[in-house]
């Protein structure tokens, strides 16, 4: 067991934990007691996908995502995909058990899933390629805000064939099946194009990310050369969302770094999408 340092903190965002309860209502579009009461305790998996920039840029899409958590219902664990940005570790890695830092307070690793999926996806079990990853981290302040102590699954990913992505998607997608889990993919869009270019080529990637179209995806990311961190994570979620049949997918908002900070020549893409069952839809 061990406990890791927000590498983030300062950076992405503020690690002076009142400057971060503020940012984090701006981003949610309120403070935690004007969200209005939480939806009951979930009992299906939900899906999200959101973005992990700095929240000056990507705060504002991630933010529209957890108010759609809050009003569905509070989760018992999330999973979290991150982008493997260092390239450490094997194809799918997790984070050891143990505790992880926010200016909020700590979040705990959950031990028995975390050792459960290590095994069932064949998992490097390490904490190496999380020390100056950000990608799962930045996720933990706005869970840690909205519903505390909240036992969490931290896994990077890097790119996945078609096959092995759905090899793994099964596995994770047994792992969750009776589990009311928030499985989160957390990944940018297009990296540095403009912002023309960045829409249409990420809109046409949504397409078939909200169909939870696996090798459609794939292919026009190929064919296209869409700049997206974390298709290996995406890839995953793809296939262990259409195994839990979260077939209800839904983009809630879509902005790049150009509508939010400037410039438009270069800009990344942020998205936020939710998927749950469809008869989970009111």
């Amino acid at each position: 067991m061990g406990y890791r340092w927000a590498c983030a903190a300062g950076t992405f965002y503020p690690a002076d934990p009142l400057r971060l309860s503020a940012e984090l209502a701006r981003c949610l579009g309120a403070r935690k007691e004007e969200l209005g009461p939480p939806g009951p305790p979930l009992v299906r998996p939900v899906g999200l996908i959101l973005p992990h920039a700095g929240y000056r840029y990507s705060g504002e899409v991630a933010g529209v995502g957890y108010r759609a958590l809050w009003r569905l219902g509070q989760p018992e664990v999330a999973v979290i995909l991150g982008t493997n940005h260092t390239g450490l570790g094997g194809p799918i890695a997790l984070a050891e058990p143990g505790a992880w830092e926010t200016p909020l307070g700590p979040m705990p690793v959950h031990r028995e899933l975390t050792q459960a999926l290590a095994r069932a996806l064949g998992a490097d079990l390490t904490d190496v390629p999380f020390v100056h990853e950000h990608s799962v981290e930045v996720q933990l302040p706005f869970l840690r805000y909205l519903y505390g102590e909240l036992p969490f699954v931290a896994a990077v990913v890097q790119p996945l064939s078609r096959p092995e992505a759905e090899a793994a998607g099964a596995a994770l997608a047994e792992a969750l099946t009776k589990t009311p889990a928030l499985l989160l993919c957390s990944t940018d869009f297009t990296h540095y194009e403009p912002h023309a270019v960045a829409r249409e080529k990420d809109l046409l990637a949504l397409r078939h990310v909200l169909n939870l179209d696996l090798a459609g995806f794939l292919e026009v990311v190929r064919a296209k050369r869409i700049s997206i961190c974390g298709v290996g994570a995406l890839a995953l979620f793809l296939a262990a969302a259409k195994a839990l049949r979260l077939l209800a997918g839904e983009l809630l908002l879509y902005r790049t770094s150009g509508e939010v900070a400037g410039p438009m020549d270069q800009v990344v893409g942020y998205a936020a999408a939710l998927f749950r069952e469809v008869n989970e839809v009111a």
